[in-house]
């Protein structure tokens, strides 16, 4: 097991599951928010940022409720997920991101995912 430490967020989005899915789940998507560029070879992913290539490979989806991803530099079983969940009496959507940090990154990544969040929210329209 790794020696990173796994964290949850919770964010709110004002979006329709099918919608949201197709920005978590395609190279098209994510490009317009989560990198500055994403190819995809089957399962393999290449996320471009500025100039730099990091590449993860798909490991479970299902449509219009979750990816996870693992980064290939990883020798360990870490992962980040972003699930769609929705609420069954408001029916408020929301992306539950999991992810894994060294310790002390812990709380630069959270910031990193809310500033992601905060881009995918306004591609997508919402508050």
């Amino acid at each position: 097991m790794s020696d990173k430490t796994k964290f949850e967020l919770e964010f709110v989005i004002q979006s329709s599951p099918q919608l949201l899915y197709n920005y978590i789940a395609t190279p098209s998507g994510l490009s317009e928010w989560f990198a500055d560029n994403v190819n995809s070879r089957g399962e393999l992913f290449t996320f471009i940022w500025d100039g730099a290539e990091e590449e993860a490979k798909l490991l479970k989806k299902k449509t219009d409720e979750f990816v996870r991803f693992a980064w290939e530099e990883n020798d360990d079983d870490t992962f980040f997920e972003m699930r769609i969940i929705v609420d069954e009496i408001t029916k408020d959507v929301s992306l539950f991101i999991s992810d894994y940090a060294e310790d002390d990154e812990v709380e630069e990544a959270k910031l990193l995912w809310q500033n992601q969040i905060s881009d995918l929210k306004h591609v997508l329209g919402s508050k």
